[in-house]
């Protein structure tokens, strides 16, 4: 069970209405934390669907996500084991050409709390452009680039390209995210839940 602090910091993020004037559904923030996580997912901002459900990656993107990591949802949605924490914790609504981006205000106030409270991570998996330029500062040249470096980021943190189903044209274009990271993906993610 969380400490008091943990707590405060989660019934904060929880009830965060920040950006209300700037949210067209609303502020709903949707995140998963329990500090004996031991992977974050570390992604974008959640979707109008998701924003619905209020549970994080309950669509699918979520379901592409599992078979990346090779969980099923039972495990994915055990906090003490999965840190879900986007880049923005409710949905910013729909651009001119998909969702869009994190509200800008989100990460300042609300990321260190929140990543304070997780002192047992082995792995962060880091979702989409955003999630890259906060956690892989050094990885200028973009989400391809950042996962294409796979390699040097492990094993404490792996960038990955949005699950979306927006992103096929992608994983087309780069038929080596299945063949050579993914294998190594799940046996990261195996070994940080203590299953090999």
């Amino acid at each position: 069970m969380p400490g008091p602090d943990a707590r405060a910091e989660l019934e904060a993020a929880r009830t965060c209405a920040h950006c209300a004037p700037s949210l067209p559904l609303g502020p709903r923030p949707v995140f998963q934390l329990h500090p004996a996580a031991r992977i974050l997912i570390a992604s974008q901002a959640p979707g109008r669907k998701v924003h619905e459900t209020g549970i994080p990656f309950n669509d699918a993107s979520g379901d592409r996500l599992r078979d990346w990591l090779g969980v099923g949802r039972d495990e994915f949605y055990r906090p003490e084991l999965f840190a879900i924490v986007p880049m923005g914790l409710c949905y910013p609504g729909r651009g001119p050409s998909g969702d869009r981006p994190p509200r800008p205000e989100c990460a300042p106030l609300r990321r260190a709390g929140l990543l304070g409270l997780l002192g047992n991570l082995e792995l962060t998996l880091v979702v989409g452009q955003y999630a890259v330029a906060y956690h892989l500062p050094e990885e200028t040249g973009g989400v391809t680039e950042a996962v294409r470096h796979w390699r040097s980021t492990l094993p404490a943190a792996l960038a990955l390209p949005h699950p979306s189903p927006r992103n096929n044209g992608w994983l087309a274009r780069n038929p080596w995210f299945g063949t050579e990271l993914l294998p190594v993906l799940r046996a990261r993610v195996a070994a940080a839940l203590g299953r090999g």
